[in-house]
């Protein structure tokens, strides 16, 4: 037990006795950590392949620059599109080969930053 009565943190000789953290690792589980992971994509099945780490909660960035058809780049990026849709998410294309495809609850700003010459 993490916490105590203030009357047990006291040794019998007056002294405040202090809880090691270190001892006692974080309750949550690999499972409740959210990843980015970027996924390079040749085929329309690379992508079926990697949705589902999307479906679970993660954020997913896809290269598409090794999509040389255009057939299968358009596909590829309709199936992203309907990936967004169906978990309640956000879709963008951040560059010309990336897309980012987010959960539920996490919206992708369109506007890009730009940095200036001023800012130190």
């Amino acid at each position: 037990m993490l916490f105590r009565k203030k009357s047990d943190q006291k040794k019998n000789d007056g002294r405040v006795r202090y809880i090691d953290l270190a001892r006692y690792p974080p309750e949550n589980s690999p499972e409740d950590q959210k990843m980015v992971k970027v996924a390079e994509i040749y085929t329309y099945e690379d992508l079926l392949e990697a949705s589902r780490f999307v479906y679970n909660g993660n954020i997913l960035m896809v290269d598409v620059s090794g999509v040389t058809d255009d057939v299968s780049s358009r596909r590829i990026m309709e199936k992203c599109a309907s990936i967004g849709k169906e978990i309640n998410g956000d879709v963008a294309k951040v560059s010309k080969n990336m897309i980012m495809i987010t959960p539920n609850g996490i919206k992708i700003d369109r506007e890009k930053y730009r940095g200036s010459m001023s800012l130190v």
